[in-house]
């Protein structure tokens, strides 16, 4: 029953992990629900200790903190111009991680 509960447990872990890289999908359209999806991240980090999906999750907390500073900074540096290489740079680096964070998950790997 444990070893059922267990795989049910993990299961669950990784469709959390799979909607939250949605989830920041999506951000890129509504700029929001990345919000949403490192709440996730942080709620359920502890929970997938000692599974593949704590790198996931531990993945998207990264993310989003990179993304929200590096953002800024190029928000900012728009104004030399060379914000706008930042920024360029930052959303290909964002959805690289973000894809791959995604089909490693839907195949059940950590990060």
């Amino acid at each position: 029953m444990s070893e059922s509960r267990s795989a049910q447990s993990a299961e669950n872990l990784r469709t959390l992990a799979i909607i939250t890289y949605v989830l920041y999908l999506l951000a890129c359209l509504n700029g929001i629900t990345a919000l949403i999806g490192v709440i996730i991240a942080y709620v359920k980090r502890g929970d997938a200790e000692g599974t593949p999906y704590k790198s996931h999750f531990d993945n998207l907390i990264s993310v989003f903190w990179t993304t929200l500073i590096a953002g800024i900074l190029g928000a900012i540096l728009v104004f030399v111009v060379i914000g706008f290489a930042v920024l360029a740079g930052l959303l290909v680096w964002y959805l690289y991680r973000t894809i791959r964070g995604l089909l490693r998950a839907v195949d059940g790997k950590a990060y």
